[in-house]
C-alpha cells in the first residue's frame, strides 16, 4: 500500500515491526476487544491536543475519529456474550487492529518529522489521511452494528461518524500548500544564480516555519540528510532536490543566525559532534561511497573508470596523469604495465551513475560517454552547488575574522561541506580556505584542530587542491605536527590519512618523507594506533614506499620494522605486504627486511591464511627479497619448511599475478636445489608437485609456465 512505501524508512527507525504489534490475543473471552481498546487509548492519549506546524486539521480529525472508536470499544469491553459475535464481526475487530497500526504509523510520522519535511510531503500526507478515512468508512459499512447491541448514545456517535466518513474528501490546507510552493520557488531562484533576499528567508524560516535558532536549523538539516540516506525511488522529492533544500537550509542557518552559539564543553561536546550523520569523514567517505566506486589514486568517486593491463580500475584522469609522469607500473599492485591502453569500464560506470542518481550525488558526464540525458540531469543539483558556494563564502569569512567559537563552528561546517562532491572541494579551496585551516591546525582547541585537519583531508581528495595544500607555506609541517602531537586520536588519524591523500602525487612523496618526524609518526601509529589508525598509517607508508628514494629514510625512521610487524595484523596485512614488496626492491630495503626475524615467517603466514590480494603481495615480497637480498636473505626464504607446499597451493588457487610470482619463486627454489645437488649436497626434497626423480616437465597453470617437479633424492621406505 502507498502508506507503507512513504513511511517505510520511519517505520524501520522508530516503529516496532508488524509482528511485534500483532501480539497473540485470546478471541474467545473478549481479548481482542480489550487489546484493540488499549491500542486506541494509547493513540488518543499520546496524540490528543498536539499542535503541529502542518497537517493540523487532518491530524486532529483522525484523533477525534479514534476517540469514537474508544467509546464503542469501551462499551463492548465488558460484554458477556462474545460467543454470539459472528465471524464477520470478529474479522472486523481484527481488521480494526491493523487499521490502528496504520494510524499509528501516520500519527507518529507527523509527530516526529521535521517541519521542512512535512511541508515537502504535504500532498502525499494529505492523501494518506484520506486513505485512512476511506478504510474506516469501509470497515464501519461492513461491521454488523446491530449485532453489537450498542446503547443509543453510542450508536448515534457511530452513525454520525459513518456519515462524516462517507462525505469526507481529501483535505489539503491552502496555507500549507502556499508555503510549499514558496519553498520550491527559493530553489528555482538559486538554480538561476539568484540568492534569495535575507528578509524573505527570515520571514519564511522564522516567522512562518518557526525555525528560530541554529539548533532548530541543524535538526532540520539532519532530518533531511537522513531522508537522503534512506531514500526510496518511489518517494518524492528526488534525492537531488533534497540536496538542494539541505544546502539552502545550511545557508540560512549561518545567514540568519550567525556563528555565535553556545559551545558545549569538552568531551561531551566532542562526543555529540561525532554522533551526527557526518562524522569521522574519511571513514564515512568510504562507507558512504562504496569502496569499489572510488579511484585508488584520488580516493574520489570515479567519473570515468578505466581498466589498465593488470586488471585494476582507476579514474581516467588520475591514471592518465600517473602515466604522463613517466610511471610504467600499476599504482595499486606495483606490477609493470604490459601496455598503456585504458579500457573503459562501462559496467562499473553505469553502476556509479545509478548510485549517484539514487543518492543525489553530482556526477559529471565524461566526454563521449553513453549516458542517458535524463540520468545526467537528475544526478546534479545546480541549486545545491550554488547554495553551498554561498555558504562557503560565509564560512571562510568567519575563519578569517570570527571569534574562536565561530572559527571552530566554521571549520566544522567546512569539514562537512567538503565531505562529498568535487564541486564543493574545488570552490572551498578556491575561495581561500586552506591558509585559515592551516592556522587552526595548531589551535589549542581540540575540536577546532580535529575539524580543521579533517577538512584539510577532505579538500585534499580533489586533485587540484593537493597542490594548494603543498604550496601553502608551513602547511605540510603543520599537518605532520598534528600527526605527531594531535590532541585527539581522530585528529592524528586524519592527519595520517591526509598524508596518504597528498602522497598520491609522485612528486610529493619525497617531500612528505623528508618532512621532519613524518615517517616516524606514521610508524608509531602503525605499531600502536587504533585499527583505523593502523590502516591510515600503512596506506600512507605504502604510498611513500613507491618512491625509490624514500627507502633509506623509511629504514632510518623504523618504518620497515613497523611494516613487518603489521603483516599479521587484520585489516592492514595486505598493504603491509605490498609495501614490503616495494621496499625490498632496493638493496638497502632488502637488507633491512632480511634482518627482521619475523619478516619471512609473517609473509609465509599471509600466503597461507591471507586474502587473495594479501597472498599475491606476500609471494611478491618474498620473490623480490630473493632477487635483491643476496644469498643470506634468499637462503632464509628458501629454507622455510612450508614454502614448497604454499607455492604449490598458490600455483593452482591464486590470482593471475600471484600465480606468476609463485612460478618465478618456484624457479628460484628449483635452481637452489639443483645447485645443491651439483655441489654434492643433499637437497631439501620439497617437490613442487610429485616426487619424480627423473622428469623435469613443465606444465601450465592458466597462462603461466610452471616447473612442476624438482629432481631430488627420494628416500624409499
Amino acid at each position: 500500500m502507498a502508506t507503507s512505501a512513504a513511511f517505510s524508512s520511519l517505520r524501520r527507525r522508530r516503529s516496532p515491526p508488524l509482528e511485534a504489534f500483532l501480539a497473540p490475543v485470546d478471541l474467545t473471552d473478549g481479548g481482542i476487544i480489550r487489546t484493540v481498546l488499549s491500542v486506541a487509548n494509547e493513540l488518543v492519549d499520546l496524540h490528543s491536543g498536539k499542535k503541529l506546524p502542518f497537517q493540523r486539521q487532518n491530524f486532529n480529525s483522525l484523533v477525534r475519529k479514534l476517540e469514537v472508536f474508544v467509546v464503542v470499544l469501551d462499551f463492548l469491553k465488558d460484554f458477556r456474550s462474545f460467543s454470539r459475535f459472528s465471524y464477520t464481526a470478529i474479522m472486523c475487530f481484527k481488521e480494526l487492529y491493523l487499521l490502528f497500526y496504520r494510524c499509528k504509523i501516520l500519527l507518529d510520522y507527523c509527530s516526529q518529522s521535521s517541519k521542512l519535511w512535512m511541508l515537502l510531503q504535504n500532498q502525499s500526507i494529505s492523501g494518506h489521511f484520506h486513505d485512512l478515512n476511506q478504510e474506516m468508512s469501509t470497515l464501519l459499512d461492513v461491521l454488523p452494528i446491530k449485532e453489537l447491541s450498542l446503547s443509543e448514545d453510542v450508536r448515534e456517535q457511530v452513525e454520525l461518524l459513518q456519515r462524516q466518513l462517507r462525505r469526507a474528501k481529501c483535505f489539503m490546507d491552502k496555507n500549507d500548500e502556499m508555503l510549499r510552493h514558496r519553498l520550491y520557488s527559493f530553489l528555482y531562484e538559486i538554480e538561476k544564480g539568484q540568492i534569495p533576499d535575507s528578509n524573505e528567508l527570515w520571514f519564511f524560516f522564522v516567522d512562518k516555519l518557526g525555525i528560530r535558532d541554529p539548533k532548530s536549523c541543524r535538526a532540520e538539516i539532519e532530518f533531511l540528510e537522513e531522508q537522503i540516506v534512506n531514500h526510496e525511488g518511489d518517494v518524492e522529492p528526488t534525492a537531488a532536490v533534497l540536496n538542494g533544500f539541505v544546502a539552502l537550509t545550511r545557508y540560512c542557518r549561518f545567514l540568519l543566525f550567525g556563528f555565535e552559539e553556545e559551545m558545549e564543553v569538552g568531551a561531551e561536546r566532542h562526543k555529540k559532534l561525532r554522533k551526527g550523520m557526518m562524522t569521522q569523514e574519511i571513514a564515512d567517505t568510504f562507507l558512504t561511497i562504496p569502496k569499489d566506486f572510488c579511484c585508488p589514486i584520488s580516493l574520489d568517486l570515479m567519473q570515468d573508470p578505466v581498466i589498465v593491463s593488470t586488471g585494476q580500475t582507476y579514474d581516467r584522469s588520475s591514471i592518465s596523469r600517473w602515466l604522463d609522469e613517466g610511471h610504467y607500473t600499476c599504482p595499486k599492485t606495483g606490477q609493470m604495465l604490459a601496455n598503456k591502453r585504458l579500457i573503459p569500464n562501462r559496467a562499473l560506470r553505469n553502476l556509479i551513475t545509478q548510485w549517484s542518481v539514487a543518492h543525489g550525488i553530482p556526477y559529471e558526464q565524461p566526454e563521449g560517454a553513453e549516458f542517458s540525458s535524463e540520468l545526467a540531469a537528475a544526478s546534479s543539483s545546480k541549486a545545491a552547488v550554488t547554495a553551498n558556494q554561498a555558504t562557503a563564502y560565509l564560512l571562510i569569512q568567519q575563519l578569517a575574522s570570527g571569534s574562536e567559537d565561530a572559527q571552530t563552528i566554521a571549520a566544522r561546517e567546512i569539514r562537512l561541506l567538503s565531505k562529498t562532491g568535487k564541486e564543493n572541494r574545488a570552490f572551498i579551496a578556491e575561495a581561500g580556505a586552506v591558509p585559515h585551516l592551516k592556522r587552526l591546525l595548531l589551535s589549542a582547541n581540540a575540536i577546532a584542530q580535529e575539524n580543521s585537519v579533517t577538512a584539510m583531508l577532505n579538500l585534499s581528495i580533489h586533485d587540484k587542491n593537493k597542490g594548494r595544500i603543498m604550496d601553502e607555506e608551513g602547511c605540510l609541517n603543520s599537518i605532520v605536527d598534528v600527526l605527531r602531537f594531535g590532541q585527539t586520536t581522530e585528529a592524528r588519524e586524519n592527519a595520517a590519512a591526509t598524508l596518504f591523500s597528498l602522497s598520491a602525487v609522485h612528486n610529493y612523496k619525497k617531500r612528505i618523507a623528508d618532512e621532519s618526524g613524518a615517517v616516524e609518526a606514521l610508524a608509531y601509529l602503525l605499531r600502536d594506533g587504533t585499527p583505523r589508525g593502523k590502516k591510515d598509517a600503512v596506506t600512507a607508508l605504502f604510498n611513500l614506499s613507491t618512491h625509490t628514494e624514500n627507502c633509506v629514510r623509511m629504514i632510518e625512521a623504523g618504518a620497515v620494522s613497523a611494516v613487518v610487524g603489521a603483516i599479521g595484523v587484520e585489516g592492514v596485512s595486505e598493504e603491509a605486504a605490498g609495501a614490503l614488496a616495494l621496499i625490498v626492491r632496493h638493496p638497502a630495503g632488502a637488507e633491512a627486511v632480511g634482518r627482521e626475524e619475523k619478516a619471512v615467517a609473517g609473509l609465509l603466514g599471509l600466503m597461507r591464511c591471507g586474502t587473495p590480494r594479501g597472498k599475491e603481495n606476500a609471494v611478491a615480497a618474498l620473490l623480490e627479497l630473493c632477487r635483491s637480498g643476496g644469498a643470506v636473505a634468499t637462503e632464509k626464504v628458501l629454507k622455510a619448511p612450508t614454502l614448497a607446499g604454499l607455492l604449490q597451493t598458490l600455483l593452482f588457487t591464486g590470482t593471475k599475478r600471484a600465480r606468476r610470482k609463485a612460478a618465478s619463486l618456484a624457479r628460484v627454489f628449483q635452481r637452489r636445489e639443483n645447485a645443491a645437488l651439483h655441489s654434492g649436497g643433499v637437497g631439501v626434497g620439497y617437490p613442487i608437485a610429485g616426487n619424480s626423480t627423473t622428469n623435469r616437465d613443465t606444465s601450465f597453470v592458466g597462462d603461466v609456465s610452471v616447473p612442476m617437479s624438482i629432481s631430488v633424492p627420494v628416500v624409499q621406505g
